[in-house]
C-alpha cells in the first residue's frame, strides 16, 4: 500500500525524519518495502527566469539567457520547445545535473552553440498533470512568475514529499487505508490523531418510494445508501488529483475520484450508480441466479451462479458486490443524480467472486482482508462530505441502512495484566500498559487484575482478548524488551537432526553427485496435467483433492504424482535454451482418505527424477539408480514396464527392492512427445526420460547400519558366458538367476548381444562377463566349474537357457 507523507501530516504531527518513522513502523509490526524520496533522482535542477529569447535561424531552436539566482543570472542555455518565451520561469538543469532515470546533463555545443544546460518538460521531472497542472504539455513546464529563480525545483512542483510502500498483513485490515496507518502513527508518536471531517449540509429533496433490500444479510452484513441530487459532473480539485497520484491513481472526474478517494484514505471501497439509469426505485441486494448475465465496466462479459452476489435494481443486476460496478448504471458526464454505495461483504464471498471471474481489483482486495461497519458508516459520511465541500450536488436527506444486527459498539472483554504478562514472560508497568492500550483507542477500566477493555469499533481482528492485548502491548513497547529465556518444561540437548531427515540428505547428496540438481515444484496442478500424462479417468491417480478457492485454474488439485510438475520444469528449461540437464525432487503428493474429503489428506513422500539431453538414454538413467542404490549399501532390480501410460513400453521398467516394487522410470511416450509445448521441428531431439519411486518404501530397504568388510586380497575372478535365448527373456532376467545360483557372484556385466540365422528364429545370443570374488584364498578350479554349472543348470531349467555353442 502507498502512503505519501504528505497525506499523513495532514492527521498526524509529524515531527522525526521518514527513515526514522520507517523503523518505527517496521518495530510495530508493518514493513516498509520501500521509501522512496521523489526528488531522489533529481539534483541541481532549479527555478530559471527566461530573460532574453531569440530564435536561431535556420533552426527550430531558441537562445535564451536564464537567471537562475545564486547559481548565474546570465546562463546561455539552448532549447527547442515552442512555447518558450521572454520571463518564462521553467525548470532549469544545470550542467552536471541528474534527471530521472539517470540521465546527467553536461554543457554541450547545440548546432555549434555553447548551451549551458537545458530547460525542462513536466515529463522530463516524471510529473504529470494529476502531480503538477501543464506537465503533460509537450514543451517546457510554466511556473508561476512569483516562484524565485534558484529555487531548487523540489518544492516548487510537489516532488519534496517521499511515499512509504507498506505491506499490510492480512489480519490487521483497519490499516489499508491512509487513516488507518496514520492511527498507528499517532500511537507510535502518542499524538493526537486529526480525523477527517464528515460533516455536511442537507440541501437535497426526499426521494418518495425509493427503498433497499438485502435478500443475502449472511454475506452482507450492512448496506448503506444516499442519494445525491443535482450533481455537477467537474474535473476533481488540485489537492485530490495530486493524492490520488501519488498512490498511483489518474483523475476521472470528481464523483468517481471520490469514491477512489475514501477507498484510500478511509479503507472503505465505495460505488455510484447513476440513478436515471436504474429500472426501478429499489436496489436488491441477492445472490446471482444460474446462468445470469452482467457486463461490468471494462466492458467484461460475465456468466453467474449464486456463489456471486450481485446488486440489482429490481431484477437485474447492476454491479458485482465488492468487486466492480455494472456497464448500465456507471456515472457520466451527463449523470444528474446517483445513489452512494457502502457495505461490508464477506471476506470469502468476495474473494471466490474475484478469483472465479478473473476479476482482482483494488475494491476487492479491500474486502477480502475485511470491512468494518465502521468503515462503512465513516466511508459514507466522508464521501458526502467531500460531495458538500467541492460543490458536485445536493445531499439528500434518505439514508437507507440495512444492517444483520452489527453491534454499533467495539468488543468488551475482561482481562488481566498479571495474565498479560505472563503471556508476554516479562512485566510490563501498569501504568505504561494502559497508556499504550488508550493510545490503540481502546478503553480500559477496572483494576490491574480485573480489567474491562472495549476495543474499538474498527478492530474487529480483536477476538481472543489477552493474547491478543499482549500482542498490542508489547509491539507498542517494543520488542527489545523480551529477555530470552528457556521454556519452563524444556531440556537442553545436542540438538541434530533426525534419522530420517540424515537418510533424505544421503539420498539427495548421492543424487547430485551423480550431476541431478534439486527441483522445488508447486504442490498443484490441474486435471489438464493427468490428462497430459494419458491417465485413465478410473486410474487411482484420479483419486484427487479438489481446491475448494483455487489461486488459478492451472491449480485446482493437490499433486497425485510428481512426474507432471517435473514435466514442466523440463520443459521450461529446454524453452528457456537449456537442452541438457538432471533434476530430482523429494516432495509429498496427496491422497485423499474418503470422497468427499472431510479430513486432511494422506500424504506421502515420493522421490521424482528427470533427465533430458541427446546424452540420456535408458541405461544411463538406470546406471543413475543403480549408483543411488550402491550408494545406500542396496540393490535395485528391474522389471520390464509396459503399462505405465505416459512412459514408452519398450524403453520402461518398474524398480524392484528385496522383492517389493517402488516405482518406475523409461523414456516418455512417444505421444507425449508430439504433444509437448515445444518448437515442432526440434521435438526429434529432445528425449526425456521421467522416473518416480514411492520414497517411504524405499526408505524402509534403506540399512541402517552400513558394515564394512576389508579389500580383499585377491582380485574377482571374471569368467565369460555366452548364452542363447527366446527373445522374450530379459537380461534382468537372467542377471537375477546368476545371482540366485552362486552367492558369490560380485558382478554380471552384459556386454554382447547378437541375432542371426546360426542363432535361429526367435532367438538372440546374450554374452555376459561374469565375476566372482575370492575372499581369503583363489578360487580352484574344480569349485569354478561347481559355480559355471550350477549356473548353467538354473538358468535351463528355470528359463530355458543354452550355452552358445
Amino acid at each position: 500500500m502507498l502512503v505519501p507523507l504528505s497525506w499523513l501530516k495532514e492527521y498526524v504531527d509529524i515531527e522525526i525524519t521518514p527513515e526514522q518513522l520507517e523503523e518505527k513502523l517496521f518495530g510495530c509490526g508493518f514493513e516498509v518495502e520501500e521509501l522512496k524520496r521523489l526528488d531522489a533522482e533529481i539534483d541541481r535542477v532549479v527555478v530559471g527566469e527566461v530573460t532574453e529569447c531569440e530564435p536561431i535561424e535556420g533552426t527550430h531552436l531558441h537562445l535564451c539567457k536564464v537567471d537562475c539566482g545564486e547559481y548565474g543570472k546570465d546562463i546561455q542555455i539552448c532549447t527547442g520547445a515552442d512555447n518558450v518565451y521572454k520571463g518564462m520561469h521553467t525548470p532549469a538543469a544545470l550542467d552536471g545535473s541528474r534527471l530521472p532515470g539517470g540521465i546527467v546533463i553536461k554543457a554541450k555545443p547545440l548546432r555549434g552553440i555553447p548551451s549551458a544546460g537545458m530547460l525542462c518538460s513536466g515529463d522530463e521531472l516524471g510529473l504529470n498533470d494529476d502531480l503538477y497542472p501543464g506537465a503533460e504539455y509537450y514543451g517546457l513546464l510554466d511556473l508561476p512568475k512569483d516562484t524565485v529563480p534558484g529555487t531548487p525545483i523540489a518544492p516548487v512542483v510537489g516532488l519534496d514529499d517521499c511515499i512509504f510502500d507498506i505491506s499490510v498483513t492480512a489480519n490487521r485490515p483497519d490499516c489499508q487505508s491512509i487513516l488507518g496507518i496514520a492511527r498507528e502513527v499517532a500511537a507510535i508518536l502518542d499524538k493526537p490523531l486529526k480525523m477527517p471531517a464528515t460533516d455536511y449540509k442537507i440541501t437535497g429533496e426526499h426521494v418518495p418510494g425509493f427503498s433497499i433490500r438485502v435478500e443475502a444479510p449472511d454475506i452482507c452484513p450492512r448496506y448503506l445508501g444516499h442519494q445525491v441530487r443535482e450533481l455537477k459532473i467537474a474535473e476533481s480539485p488540485r489537492w485530490m488529483k495530486r493524492r490520488l497520484a501519488l498512490c498511483g491513481l489518474r483523475s476521472i472526474s470528481n464523483i468517481v475520484d471520490i469514491t477512489n478517494y475514501v477507498m484510500l484514505e478511509i479503507g472503505q471501497p465505495m460505488h455510484a450508480f447513476d440513478r436515471e439509469q436504474l429500472e426501478s426505485e429499489c436496489i436488491i441486494v441477492r445472490r446471482a441466479k444460474e446462468g445470469e448475465p452482467i457486463t461490468t465496466l471494462d466492458g467484461k462479459e460475465f456468466i453467474l451462479s449464486p456463489e456471486n452476489l450481485v446488486i440489482c435494481d429490481g431484477e437485474k443486476p447492476v454491479a458485482l458486490a465488492g468487486v466492480m460496478g455494472g456497464l448500465n448504471s456507471e456515472i457520466t458526464e451527463n449523470t444528474h443524480e446517483l445513489l452512494f454505495e457502502a457495505a461490508k461483504f464477506a471476506r470469502d464471498s468476495v474473494r471466490k467472486t474475484a478469483r472465479s471471474l478473473g476479476q482482482n481489483t483494488d475494491s476487492s482486495s479491500h474486502f477480502e482482508k475485511g470491512i468494518s461497519e465502521y468503515s462503512v458508516e465513516l466511508g459514507m459520511d466522508r464521501a458526502l462530505h467531500l460531495i458538500d465541500e467541492l460543490g458536485c450536488g445536493k445531499v439528500g436527506p434518505d439514508r437507507y441502512d440495512c444492517d444483520a444486527g452489527e453491534p454499533k459498539v467495539g468488543k468488551t472483554f475482561k482481562a488481566s495484566l498479571p495474565r498479560i504478562n505472563a503471556i508476554l514472560g516479562i512485566e510490563v508497568p501498569e501504568q505504561t500498559a494502559r497508556d499504550i492500550l488508550r493510545r490503540l483507542q481502546f478503553e480500559v477500566s477496572g483494576p490491574a487484575d480485573s480489567l474491562t477493555v472495549t476495543a474499538p469499533r474498527f478492530r474487529e481482528d480483536i477476538e481472543v482478548g489477552e493474547p491478543d492485548l499482549s500482542e498490542e502491548i508489547i509491539r507498542m513497547y517494543g520488542f527489545d524488551h523480551i529477555t530470552p529465556t528457556f521454556l519452563t518444561d524444556s531440556t537442553v540437548t545436542n540438538g541434530g537432526r533426525r534419522p530420517e531427515l540424515k537418510t533424505a540428505d544421503r539420498v539427495k547428496r548421492s543424487l547430485c553427485g551423480q550431476g541431478f540438481c534439486e527441483a522445488m515444484t508447486m504442490s498443484f496442478y490441474a486435471d489438464e496435467d493427468l490428462d497430459a500424462f494419458h491417465i485413465a479417468k478410473d486410474a487411482p491417480e484420479r483419486n484427487v483433492v479438489r481446491i475448494v478457492n483455487p489461486i488459478n485454474a492451472n491449480m485446482t488439485i493437490m499433486r497425485p504424482l510428481l512426474a507432471p510438475s517435473l514435466r514442466k520444469a523440463v520443459v521450461i528449461n529446454l524453452k528457456k535454451g537449456n537442452t541438457e540437464g538432471r533434476l530430482f525432487e523429494l516432495a509429498n503428493v496427496y491422497t485423499p482418505k474418503s470422497q468427499p474429503v472431510t479430513e486432511l489428506p494422506k500424504e506421502t513422500q515420493h522421490l521424482g527424477l528427470a533427465a533430458f539431453g541427446s546424452e540420456e538414454d535408458f541405461f544411463s538413467v538406470k546406471g543413475a539408480l543403480e549408483d543411488l542404490a550402491a550408494d545406500l549399501a542396496m540393490t535395485f532390480t528391474y522389471e520390464r514396464a509396459e503399462d505405465v501410460p505416459y512412459l514408452h513400453p519398450g524403453i520402461a521398467a518398474y524398480v524392484v527392492c528385496e522383492g517389493e516394487r517402488i516405482g518406475c522410470f523409461g523414456k516418455i511416450s512417444n505421444l507425449m512427445t508430439k504433444e509437448l509445448d515445444l518448437p515442432k521441428d526440434s521435438k526429434e531431439n529432445y528425449k526425456i526420460f521421467l522416473g518416480e519411486l514411492d520414497y517411504e518404501k524405499l526408505a524402509a530397504h534403506i540399512p541402517q547400519r552400513i558394515l564394512y568388510k576389508p579389500v580383499p586380497a585377491l582380485p574377482d575372478l571374471s569368467r565369460d558366458l555366452s548364452l542363447v535365448t527366446a527373445e522374450d527373456v530379459t537380461c534382468g532376467a537372467i542377471e537375477d538367476e546368476i545371482r540366485k545360483a552362486c552367492p558369490q557372484v560380485a558382478a554380471v556385466e552384459l556386454f554382447d548381444i547378437y541375432r542371426g540365422i546360426q542363432i535361429g528364429a526367435g532367438k538372440k545370443s546374450m554374452s555376459f562377463k561374469v565375476s566372482f570374488r575370492q575372499d581369503d584364498k583363489a578360487l580352484d578350479q574344480e569349485t569354478e566349474e561347481r559355480y559355471i554349472k550350477k549356473i548353467l543348470g538354473n538358468l535351463k531349467y528355470r528359463l530355458g537357457v543354452e550355452i552358445r555353442g
